[in-house]
């Protein structure tokens, strides 16, 4: 890769990047004017994102911006808070191979961390930091971006996909799953809660992330500062619901998204605490009361548009998302299906906590 971006070293270690769920993601390190620089490759997913150049247009567009942002407010070690392209040698923000495949180059950004377990403290910082993200994009110029992945989290489109899943039940799997399907059209009707209000005009539609797990957060490896939001490929326009939503059913259960024990499946409310507390207050300056109005709800959609699809992908096969037992995705639905009965029974207790964050924060959009 070093004679096809603009890297002018010699390779001196190369290694593969576990833990990615998209893309084929390498670390390979070059002696360049006798010091080690580090540099993340990768080959782009083309059967999730279709359209690699969008894409990119997207990526370049959005690091420039918030680039130019910490640069004019001086902010301190800039370079290590927001992720840096590294050009092809045509200077275009990705090559393309002789088979046709899609790569990108940053720049690795030395002694970070990520997290997979919450505690309070990384909650409410992770919130912050994404919020602090959208705060940056909110007057990006130029055209609307591209939508990387169309109908991302339009849940109505994806309940019609789970009733011609239910319908065809290519796999004769309906029946195992005939309690999860009752759960899923018994809330039909919460599939359309976000999307009307933003057809109606009721939502506005802004720039964000769409992937808000913790992990998509590197944090300074000494003082646990949030440095760097990555994984960039979802930034898209979007409702702010789906942040918070994806903040709230990613990081308040104690519990994997896989665990098959469901008592253990639970909103945690004092993560739900540190995560309101951290978003709202990155989010004050341009948050409208409509939004702060739709956030319980949005979690509880969001929550069940992950359900159903992988309810759906059960039913269909296992076609979408990787598996390594059989009812995997089934359980996944079961262990999401569970949060949203933790979120309806507590639901009072959130909209309360949220207030609370409000009124603190003397809340004025």
């Amino acid at each position: 890769m070093a004679d096809k971006f603009l890297i002018d070293g010699r390779l001196v270690k190369t290694s593969t990047l576990v833990g990615g769920h998209i893309h084929d993601t390498y670390v390979a390190s070059y002696l360049e004017d006798g010091r080690i620089n580090t540099y993340v490759h990768q080959r782009i997913n083309r059967n999730v994102f279709q359209d690699p150049i969008r894409l990119m247009d997207n990526v370049s567009r959005v690091v420039a911006h918030v680039r130019a942002k910490l640069e004019r407010s001086n902010c301190v070690d800039g370079n290590r808070r927001v992720l840096t392209l590294v050009p092809d040698r045509e200077g275009k923000p990705y090559y393309i191979d002789k088979e046709g495949e899609y790569w990108r180059t940053y720049r690795y950004i030395d002694n970070v961390v990520t997290h997979d377990v919450v505690t309070r403290s990384l909650a409410h910082v992770a919130a912050a930091a994404f919020g602090n993200f959208v705060g940056l994009l909110q007057d990006l110029s130029g055209p609307r971006l591209h939508e990387t992945i169309l109908n991302f989290h339009n849940t109505p489109k994806r309940y019609q996909n789970l009733c011609r899943a239910i319908d065809n039940d290519p796999h004769n799997r309906a029946e195992t799953a005939r309690t999860e399907i009752d759960f899923a059209v018994a809330r039909q009707e919460m599939a359309s809660i976000l999307t009307s209000a933003q057809a109606s005009g009721e939502l506005p539609e802004r720039i964000v992330h769409n992937d808000t797990k913790i992990n998509n957060v590197l944090f300074d490896i000494r003082s646990e500062e949030a440095l760097c939001v990555i994984d960039l490929d979802t930034v898209m326009p979007g409702l702010t619901a789906y942040d918070f939503a994806d903040l709230v059913r990613t990081m308040t259960s104690p519990s994997r998204e896989d665990e098959c024990d469901l008592n253990q499946v639970y909103v945690d409310l004092a993560i739900f605490e540190a995560v309101s507390d951290g978003y709202l207050g990155s989010t004050r300056s341009f948050l409208s009361e409509q939004e702060l109005a739709f956030l319980v709800p949005g979690a509880i959609v969001i929550t069940y548009e992950t359900g159903i699809r992988f309810l759906t992908d059960y039913l269909q096969g296992d076609a979408y998302f990787k598996v390594n037992r059989p009812t995997h995705n089934l359980d996944r639905c079961r262990n999401q299906f569970k949060l949203i009965s933790s979120m309806e029974a507590q639901r009072n207790a959130m909209e309360a906590i949220v207030k609370r964050a409000i009124r603190r924060l003397r809340w004025h959009p």
